[in-house]
């Protein structure tokens, strides 16, 4: 059992379709997503715990435990299984969840993705590492840093998926990424060629695509849900 609710948005109605933001965001990056997918899904947009509208809880602040709260929730709204939209983080979240529960997925988009830290580019990797360092150095003193540094320590420390790991994930997944994105080319092909039944889409723009160039985005995932 969970030690929190998190906070969700949901509507439409069908198959679940559940929605992962990335980290130090909320469920509202995806407003270009909701109404587009609701006409035939049940879109159900979470706050990862400590994030949004979801309290943070006595629970450790990492993926796998994001990824233990995604199956309390699932539970709780009595969802057997769903598919899976993870931006960023939230694409972690959602490959950490399916390598564990992999009968609780239908199908998988996983957007601006990475299986450990080097998988970012070292021009925003670096910043994100400095900012870490001296928020740990004040979380002592100040609740701001305290909360700061556990959100970049997210980035820094996770996540920790071996490639080999992810031929066991058998249901379809589309992989997602820009044209001009933090994440590094050759990281998102090798999720992509480490997959057994996935599809690969690159698409004009940068780490925050399905926010900014949300039509191209939105096109490319309904035709992959709709196969």
């Amino acid at each position: 059992m969970s030690d929190i609710q998190l906070h969700y948005i949901e509507q439409g109605q069908g198959k679940p379709l559940i929605l992962l933001h990335g980290n130090g965001e909320n469920c509202d990056y995806f407003e270009h997503q909701i109404p587009c997918f609701a006409r035939d899904y049940r879109v159900i947009a979470i706050d990862t715990r400590g994030h949004g509208q979801s309290p943070r809880g006595d629970k450790p602040f990492t993926i796998k435990q994001f990824a233990e709260d995604l199956h309390d929730f699932m539970d709780e709204k009595a969802i057997g299984k769903a598919i899976l939209l993870g931006f960023s983080d939230g694409g972690n979240i959602a490959l950490t969840f399916a390598l564990k529960y992999p009968e609780r997925v239908d199908k998988m988009i996983v957007d601006g993705a990475n299986l450990f830290p080097s998988g970012v580019k070292p021009i925003y990797q670096w910043p994100i590492e400095i900012g870490y360092r001296i928020a740990k150095m004040f979380a002592e003193k100040s609740e701001e840093a305290k909360k700061n540094a556990e959100m970049l320590g997210l980035m820094v420390n996770e996540p920790h998926i071996e490639p080999s790991e992810l031929a066991r994930l058998a249901m379809p997944v589309l992989v997602v990424a820009g044209t001009k994105d933090m994440i590094k080319d050759e990281h998102t092909r090798l999720i992509y060629n480490s997959l057994p039944n996935a599809q690969l889409s690159i698409l004009e723009g940068d780490h925050f695509v399905a926010n900014k160039n949300y039509e191209a985005f939105n096109t490319v995932v309904e035709a992959f849900l709709k196969e």
